[in-house]
């Protein structure tokens, strides 16, 4: 992993290149995306079935070949070991919970001229969400995509994710049972993007689309976008750690693996004003990647993908953290919480020495669903306001459009519309 000062004479140069460590060009794979967006679109089933074969490396001849049983669900959340059932029920309610908290709700005020005026909130009729296979299976992220959808009181809702060879992940059904997932196909990659925003025989045309992925996936949101809603385009994971010495090395490192083992181009970034702490957590670092499981992953993320920065002070590595703007943010020091107001740019943010980034990613209750690669300077958690649409609500009584019809009138005139000024007009003459 590099090992930077910011007192470096270089330093601007290679934490520039940090800065924009996106991996998401997505221009060697949009001519592939492309073409299998279109084959979808205009041959439908036919198209879709050819792909998972291809893709997916199962046969797929009809399209109960890839639908996904709800007894196949049910009888997968039965066979469950006890204690994970607990915890799965446990961080079904728990996200459950915080999101029902997040749910907007309709307002009106009456202003001065008797004009009443608000917003109306409404669930998309349709969503469809994408859960990765990938190097891992992830029925957290079923969670924390079903569930905001299910609390924002979407009607319907649609999975799809990879099945190869045709098998999908028991722990993923026994989420999909949580959720009272009814509709669910073994599609993968572009193909499901694409079967979900367009529509098949086989797979409903949704009206909102989200879930991580890799870079087909990504660019398949990217070119559906605006004939479908979406969540966001999103990356590789990533984190990022402030901390001093009041925090345990051996905690930080392997926080820092926590995301490296998610995938070799995930990102790690420490910064610290203390020198002696950042080189204990580089030994720690080399220590615990022995331990792991995907041992071969997080080394290779730590090796191209990971940074410890040493900067002058705490306030450098705000400064420094802003502008990674990391999908997600660990603060390590002693009163975290009072170093909030510091933080401009994160997707989820995490104070404190006993609030490891996993806590976020499965049982806390705020979503996982993060902006990645600096995306959260404009990007939020994916929550229940993506599944809802937000109209607004314009009711004018007869004194309101005497105080402000011929205002608007001379607005409309000046703009050249006659019918919109008329329209007015004929009112205040009855």
């Amino acid at each position: 992993m590099k090992f930077l000062h910011s007192s470096d004479a270089d330093f601007e140069s290679k934490f520039s290149q940090l800065v924009r460590r996106s991996d998401n060009d997505m221009s060697a794979v949009m001519p592939v995306v492309t073409g299998i967006i279109d084959e979808i679109r205009k041959d439908g089933d036919s198209a879709l079935f050819t792909q998972i074969s291809k893709f997916d490396k199962f046969s797929v001849t009809s399209k109960s070949d890839i639908i996904i049983d709800v007894k196949e669900m049910e009888a997968a959340y039965n066979s469950l070991d006890n204690a994970l059932r607990v915890a799965l029920n446990l961080a079904h309610d728990r996200i459950k919970s915080y999101h029902e908290r997040t749910k907007p709700s309709d307002w009106t005020y009456k202003d001065e001229h008797d004009i009443l005026l608000g917003a109306k909130y409404t669930p998309v009729d349709r969503a469809g969400l994408y859960i990765p296979g990938g190097k891992a299976a992830y029925p957290s992220s079923l969670l924390m995509n079903a569930i905001p959808a299910i609390v924002a009181g979407v009607k319907e809702i649609v999975v799809c994710t990879p099945a190869p060879g045709g098998k999908v992940n028991p722990l993923l059904l026994a989420a999909m049972h949580l959720c009272g997932i009814k509709t669910a196909f073994k599609i993968g990659g572009a193909s499901a993007i694409a079967a979900m925003a367009y529509g098949t025989a086989t797979v409903p045309k949704v009206d909102v689309i989200t879930g991580p992925g890799n870079i087909y996936v990504a660019t398949a949101k990217k070119l559906v976008y605006g004939d479908v809603n979406i969540d966001m385009i999103a990356g590789p994971s990533e984190i990022g750690v402030i901390a001093d010495d009041s925090a345990d090395p051996r905690h930080i490192a392997i926080d820092l693996l926590s995301q490296a083992e998610h995938d070799e181009i995930a990102s790690a970034f420490l910064i610290t004003p203390v020198e002696a702490f950042a080189r204990a957590v580089q030994r720690h670092v080399e220590d615990e990647l022995k331990t792991l499981k995907r041992e071969p992953i997080a080394s290779a993320s730590m090796r191209n993908k990971a940074a410890i920065i040493v900067a002058k002070d705490l306030q450098e590595c705000f400064k420094l953290m802003n502008e990674l703007a990391v999908e997600h943010l660990e603060i390590a020091t002693n009163d975290a919480l009072s170093y909030m107001d510091e933080v401009k740019h994160a997707g989820a943010i995490f104070f404190g020495h006993f609030t490891p980034e996993a806590m976020g990613d499965y049982i806390a209750g705020p979503n996982h669903t993060l902006p990645t690669g600096g995306s959260a300077r404009f990007y939020s958690p994916l929550g229940v306001e993506n599944f809802m649409k937000r109209s607004s609500i314009i009711s004018v009584s007869r004194k309101g459009i005497m105080h402000l019809g011929k205002p608007c009138m001379q607005l409309a005139e000046a703009e050249g519309l006659t019918a919109h000024k008329r329209s007015i007009a004929v009112r205040l003459e009855d």
